[in-house]
């Protein structure tokens, strides 16, 4: 995982829960290729309603805030899927769980 690029995705809020999307786990990969960047990712549920504008979100975070980063592509995925215990410790508590 890229620290630059996690860096910036804790910027990018799950606007349902409160919490930034590396803290909820949602972050599979990240990896950096010249230019490029490639964040590998999920959702809490494969019918969110919030996927397009966290996506979006997470694409202009990189961007803006990653140094050298030109362009940065999100990749959805559903496998594996995505589970509470992927949460850090402090999402867990911030939840309550």
């Amino acid at each position: 995982m890229d620290p630059d690029i996690l860096r910036a995705l804790r910027v990018v809020i799950d606007p349902e829960l409160g919490i930034d999307v590396v803290s909820l786990g949602l972050v599979y990969e990240t990896s950096r290729e010249g230019d490029r960047a490639r964040v590998v990712m999920t959702m809490t549920t494969p019918a969110c309603p919030l996927g397009e504008s966290i996506t979006r979100d997470a694409r202009e975070a990189v961007e803006t805030m990653v140094q050298g980063i030109r362009h940065a592509d999100i990749e959805l995925v559903f496998e594996p899927p995505w589970t509470p215990e992927r949460m850090s410790p402090e999402a867990r508590a911030q939840l309550g769980a």
